[in-house]
């Protein structure tokens, strides 16, 4: 069965107070945790991640890849879903549908769900209602029934069809905005929906609340307490004519480079030493001897990349990164964004985990006249207990 799917991220997130999706979440963002869920789900080949102009803008660069293409939403849920079904190739079998603001899902319940949706037409994650539930009809709030409990479920996502399904619910109710699920108009279209058992902890970031819940149960999926390790970096290079200038793993445009035996990039150099002071791992130095002839030249992509793989190793999360640039040219505040940008994405963390700033020397010491550049890093990560 050929599946791709819709996650919605495009809403404002007005009981959250900012948009809920893109929210720190254990060292990523909520939605980064639901577009790592259906990325590690063997049966989806493509995932369409509607969002608003401004998160596009934003998060593209470090979101979108051959799997992932970011489009933008509509003024309502619905809205926004078909704004992501068109993007769908027309040759799918399944299509899932899933809120962005459902970061605890797993590849588990996606596949089980897909495959009763490859079954039945039409499937839909949900649990049990656990609550006693009351009716109330009147603006006073007097109760005027008690349903049965059993015969109630709470739905979820992902919500699961096949394409002719949903494409005929969605085209049969076009003038449709408000309907808070797909399911609706799949049921409305004379369609049967089956429920699939999920998981009480695939909850929906909705309020502060829900947040502080997501966060406790991501810990306890990532092996439980954790602690806060703090490590610090520095680095200087001269600058120099004839050399590209690379800072955050993007080539800034000036009459000077770095020199060094790698590319000379001193923010991935700082912050690879903070990251790996915080692990207890060393220096950059140790992993890459600048005495080594075979590694003249690297990239500090390469560097990063080979810090990473300690943090994987150690089942740590990079909280927190803090940049300082010591530099009296070029200006480095026309940047920030892109090497922001950059340092994220090779961090794999939430361009809000990430702070850049730059200071002058005011004229003073090399720095001052413009014959090096330095950068001070501080790493906050979190390790669990067990390996630290």
């Amino acid at each position: 069965m050929r599946s791709f799917a819709v996650i919605v991220a495009a809403g404002s997130g007005t009981r959250m107070g900012r948009p809920k999706q893109f929210l720190p979440l254990a060292g990523k963002t909520v939605v980064e945790w639901s577009l790592k869920a259906f990325l590690e789900t063997p049966e989806i080949e493509g995932v369409i991640l509607v969002t608003t102009p401004e998160n596009i803008k934003e998060h593209s660069s470090r979101l979108s890849s051959e799997r992932v293409h970011l489009v933008e939403g509509g003024a309502t849920r619905m809205e926004s879903v078909r704004c992501g079904f068109k993007e769908v190739p027309e040759d799918m079998d399944l299509v899932a549908i899933h809120d962005g603001a459902r970061p605890l899902i797993t590849p588990s319940i996606i596949h089980e769900v897909l495959e009763e949706a490859y079954e039945s037409g039409a499937a839909v994650a949900a649990v049990p209602v656990k609550d006693t539930l009351k009716k109330v009809t009147n603006k006073q709030l007097w109760i005027s029934g008690t349903p049965v409990r059993s015969s109630f479920w709470m739905a979820q996502t992902p919500q699961c069809y096949r394409r002719e399904v949903l494409a005929e619910a969605l085209q049969k109710f076009s003038d449709e905005k408000n309907a808070t699920d797909e399911s609706q108009l799949v049921e409305k279209s004379g369609h049967r929906v089956k429920v699939v058992a999920a998981s009480y902890e695939n909850i929906k970031i909705t309020t502060p609340e829900d947040l502080v819940m997501a966060e406790s149960l991501m810990e306890k999926r990532m092996g439980g307490q954790k602690r806060t390790c703090v490590g610090i970096g520095y680095d200087v290079h001269k600058l120099v004519a004839g050399r590209d200038l690379w800072l955050g793993g993007i080539k800034i445009n000036h009459s000077k480079g770095l020199l060094g035996h790698s590319d000379g990039d001193v923010i991935l150099h700082a912050v690879g030493d903070a990251i790996l002071g915080a692990l207890g791992e060393g220096e950059i130095g140790m992993m890459f001897p600048p005495e080594n002839p075979k590694i003249k030249g690297i990239s500090s992509r390469e560097i990063v990349a080979a810090v990473m793989e300690k943090v994987a190793r150690k089942k740590a999360i990079i909280s927190h990164v803090d940049v300082n640039i010591l530099a009296e040219e070029p200006k480095i505040k026309p940047h920030y964004a892109a090497i922001r940008d950059s340092v994220a994405s090779l961090l794999e963390v939430s361009g809000s985990s990430v702070n850049i700033k730059a200071k002058t020397h005011e004229g003073l010491d090399s720095i001052g006249e413009g014959r090096a550049m330095a950068c001070q890093a501080v790493a906050s990560i979190l390790i669990p207990a067990s390996l630290s």
